[in-house]
């Protein structure tokens, strides 16, 4: 498989979109990384990685067999005690330097990551930071993974716990954070003495590949950090199925979510799920509405809209919705849609023509329900996998765009005429990850913020994650916090210590 790396440098070099070469370009990996070994699949077996803003073929990623996955997690389980045994600034030396190593690459990681995903170059750039913070952040913060003594009910005796890591672990990751929903999860789990195995998406295989490549460099003993790459069903049958792997961390969608998490049952997993969003992007009356419309670009559209953070449903007072509505379509109309390697380009792609698919069917469907479509010619896009920021004014419940995380670059407006109707409009969702307020009220601020059912409200900011914060929303946008020092509860377990106190013998006389 290597000569793949030759082929994708012929395909740059004959002029595709990008024209991208890498630095390093041995970072350009494209077999499943097991028991520290690169490896092809049986016969050869691999699968195409599509570069979302030309449909070319940028490389061909090996396709695990079940055997190879069955060994990765052989590989990881007799790697667990070895690393766990390492004294924790052991393992936070090694982190570090991959931490470094990250960082010193990250103009190659970044164009990577546009070939295979499409994101701006700006995002990736931004991605990279992101993701290498995670494991900072870990490397530091597991050093107080710290236990408490307890007063004892016990005469005599002294009562204590420990956090300990639980054992392998499952890390099953999506498409539109390629690295930093990698790291997030592996620097969490390693830091605390946990081994893993990844499973990266299928559409963006080649960062976490890159990643494996700068993890051995850095020093990962072998076995600590596997991926294996091909066919997701198989694969997450196989991980959840091992009574080996001890915890399954999963981001995406609420369907697969609910899937893995029935299918872990059998071997009572621990599990961590960041599943689906509908965020409310709320608009107090008292908020200036040219703020409010740039606000609502960063929050709606960063990642082209295919972000679990993305606002989907925007909350306007109905005295301010027709004034909201010109700024904010002006602000949309303004964004320029191209190839994400362009210095230019605010919006790339979506992943795939499904994605556009989705995209337009969401928009169909609102307008045949009631919306006003106010802009979104999808006559200029520049390719099958592009789609035009849309926005639909005059949603409703009934529509597609306000029940479903449309993870596209469409945005629906729906208007409001008190606070009580407000919040019960921005809970009528089966999701809770994320929220934004924007006002000026403390008071009506603090009225709202108890009463919405999200995991994360983000106030007068649409910045709201990094690596100290929990990470995680409630309802049926999943289970387990990701990030902060709750990130090392999902994967390590409470040990409780009772230590008695045995008669004294007495000396012989």
């Amino acid at each position: 498989m290597q000569n793949s790396i030759k082929t994708v440098a012929n395909n740059f070099q004959a002029g595709t979109a990008e024209s991208i070469i890498l630095t390093d370009m041995t970072l350009l990996r494209t077999q499943a990384y097991i028991d520290g070994q690169w490896q092809d699949g049986d016969e050869g077996a691999c699968e195409a990685v599509i570069n979302p803003a030309t449909n070319n073929v940028i490389a061909y990623v090996t396709k695990a067999s079940q055997a190879q996955v069955l060994s990765a997690v052989d590989s990881a389980a007799q790697a667990f005690l070895p690393w766990k045994n390492l004294r924790v600034d052991e393992r936070a030396a090694i982190l570090r330097t991959w931490h470094d190593l990250i960082l010193s690459h990250k103009e190659d990681l970044s164009r990577l990551m546009v070939m295979e995903q499409g994101k701006t170059l700006a995002e990736a750039r931004g991605e990279i930071n992101y993701a290498a913070s995670f494991i900072l952040w870990y490397a530091e913060e597991a050093r107080r993974a710290y236990g408490e003594t307890i007063p004892s009910h016990i005469p005599g005796a002294q009562l204590s716990t420990s956090r300990e890591a639980i054992g392998v672990a499952a890390l099953i990751t999506p498409w539109n954070f390629p690295c930093a929903m990698i790291t997030r999860k592996a620097a969490a789990a390693l830091s605390i003495g946990c081994t893993v195995v990844v499973k990266p998406a299928s559409e963006t295989p080649l960062s976490a590949l890159a990643l494996a490549e700068l993890g051995e460099r850095a020093g990962l003993p072998k076995g600590v950090f596997n991926i294996v790459t091909g066919d997701a069903k198989m694969i997450t049958e196989v991980l959840c199925a091992s009574e080996k792997i001890k915890a399954i961390s999963f981001t995406g969608s609420t369907r697969v979510g609910k899937i893995i998490l029935a299918q872990s049952t059998a071997t009572v997993k621990k599990c961590s799920l960041e599943l689906g969003g509908n965020a409310p992007f709320i608009i107090m009356d008292d908020m200036d509405m040219t703020v409010a419309a740039k606000a609502a670009i960063d929050a709606k559209f960063q990642t082209s809209g295919q972000d679990c953070l993305a606002a989907n449903r925007i909350f306007v007072p109905r005295k301010n919705y027709e004034d909201f509505l010109q700024k904010f379509k002006y602000e949309i109309e303004a964004l320029t849609v191209g190839p994400g390697c362009d210095d230019d380009v605010d919006l790339g792609p979506l992943i795939h023509e499904r994605a556009v698919k989705n995209a337009q069917a969401i928009v169909d469907d609102a307008i045949a329900k009631g919306a006003r479509l106010l802009t979104g010619d999808q006559s200029k896009a520049m390719g099958p996998n592009f789609f035009i920021p849309t926005l639909l004014a005059d949603v409703t419940p009934d529509m597609l765009v306000y029940r479903e995380e449309n993870f596209c670059p469409v945005a629906g407006v729906i208007p409001y005429d008190d606070l009580d109707s407000l919040i019960a409009m921005a809970n009528d969702t089966e999701y809770g990850l994320a929220a934004y307020v924007f006002g000026d009220s403390i008071r009506d601020i603090w009225a709202i913020l108890p009463a919405l059912d999200y995991g994360m409200v983000s106030v007068n900011s649409v910045k709201m994650t990094g690596p100290s914060i929990p990470f995680g929303g409630v309802k049926q946008s999943g289970l387990g916090r990701e990030g902060g020092r709750q990130g090392l509860e999902e994967f390590s377990e409470l040990k409780y210590y009772c230590f008695g106190a045995l008669p004294r013998i007495p000396a012989p006389s």
